[in-house]
C-alpha cells in the first residue's frame, strides 16, 4: 500500500493525456527511490475490451452483417441469451461494429427483470435479454424488432428488409472479406482486426469523404454541407444508404465533433480514409497509363 497509494493518487491528479499523448508520474519506491513511469493513452482504442470470437460462435457471417445493418439504421435490437457473458459480450461486440461512431440510444447489456418494460420503448434500443424471459418478451407489443437468439443462431422476430439495407455490392464485399482466413486466426487481436477491418472499410467507402463537405468560418468553426456530400456519391445504391445514413443521431454526433475541430481526428478510421484515397489515385494514374499506352499502339 506504501507503494500503490501514492502512485493511485498521483494518476488521480494528472490530467487525463489526450489520444497517442503521455502522462508522466513520478513515484517513490522504497529501497530504489524516486521512478518515473510514462503511461500512454492509445491513439486509437476502438477493439479495446471487445472480443468478437463469441459473436462469430453463435451467429453466421450473413447474419452478423444483418445485425450491423439494423443498427446502422439505429433499430431496435435484443439479443437473447443464456448466460450473462454470451448477451455481454455479444452486445459489446455488435456496438463495437460501429466504430467509428457511436450508439448513443438505450444500450442495456444484460436487462433486469424490473425493466423489461424496455423492449417495448418506441425509441432505437440495442438490449440484451436473458432467454428465461423470452414469453415475456414475445408477449411485449413491439413493433419493427430485431430479435436474435444466441442459443439457437436465428432470428425470432424481424422487419424483413435486413437483407436490403446496405448497398449490394459492398455488403459483399464485406461477406467476402469477413469469409477469407476466418478459421486460420488464432488470437483473439487477430480476430478482432479481421472482424472490425471490414466494417470499417465500408464507412470508409461511404462516409470517410465527410470532411472535405465541412466549410469553415474563420473562427474555425465547421459547418457540414450535407446535400453537397450527399451529392458526391456517385453510386446509386451507395447514395440511398447515405441520405438515410446521415439522419441518424449515430452520424449526427460524429459530425458535431468533426465541425469542432480544425483537422479530421487522428486514429484507425483517418489511417483507414488516408490509405483508401491513396489506393483510388494509384489507380487512376494506373488507368491513364494503360490508356496512353492503348492510344499510342492504335
Amino acid at each position: 500500500m506504501a507503494v500503490i497509494y501514492p502512485f493511485m493518487q498521483g494518476l488521480r491528479e494528472a490530467a487525463f493525456p489526450a489520444p497517442g499523448k503521455t502522462v508522466t508520474l513520478k513515484s517513490f519506491i522504497p529501497d530504489s527511490g524516486t521512478e518515473f513511469i510514462s503511461l500512454t493513452r492509445p491513439l486509437d482504442s476502438h477493439l479495446e475490451h471487445v472480443d468478437f470470437s463469441v459473436l462469430l460462435h453463435c451467429l453466421h457471417l450473413e447474419q452478423i452483417i444483418q445485425i450491423f445493418a439494423s443498427a446502422v439504421l439505429e433499430r431496435k435490437i435484443i439479443f437473447l441469451a443464456e448466460g450473462l457473458s454470451t448477451l455481454s459480450q455479444c452486445i459489446h461486440a455488435a456496438a463495437a461494429l460501429l466504430y467509428p461512431f457511436s450508439w448513443a440510444h438505450t444500450y442495456i447489456p444484460v436487462v433486469p427483470e424490473s425493466l423489461l418494460a424496455t423492449v417495448c420503448c418506441p425509441t432505437p434500443f440495442m438490449v440484451g435479454v436473458q432467454m428465461r424471459f423470452l414469453q415475456e418478451v414475445m408477449d411485449s407489443p413491439m413493433e419493427e424488432v430485431l430479435l436474435v437468439n444466441l442459443c439457437e443462431g436465428t432470428f425470432l422476430l424481424s422487419v424483413g428488409d435486413e437483407k436490403d439495407i446496405l448497398p449490394p455490392k459492398l455488403q459483399d464485399d464485406i461477406l467476402d472479406s469477413l469469409g477469407q482466413g476466418i478459421n486460420e486466426l488464432k488470437t483473439s487481436e487477430q480476430i478482432n482486426e479481421h472482424v472490425s477491418g471490414p466494417f470499417v472499410q465500408f464507412f470508409v467507402k461511404t462516409v470517410g469523404h465527410y470532411a472535405s463537405y465541412i466549410k469553415r468560418e474563420a473562427s474555425g468553426q465547421g459547418h457540414f454541407q450535407e446535400r453537397s456530400f450527399c451529392k458526391a456519391v456517385t453510386s446509386k445504391t451507395k447514395r440511398r444508404f447515405v441520405k438515410k445514413f446521415v439522419k441518424t443521431q449515430l452520424f449526427s454526433l460524429f459530425i458535431q465533433e468533426a465541425e469542432k475541430s480544425r483537422n479530421p481526428p487522428a486514429g484507425y478510421f483517418q489511417k483507414k480514409i488516408l490509405e483508401y484515397e491513396e489506393q483510388k489515385k494509384q489507380k487512376k494514374s494506373r488507368d491513364c497509363e494503360v490508356k496512353a499506352v492503348v492510344s499510342r499502339s492504335v
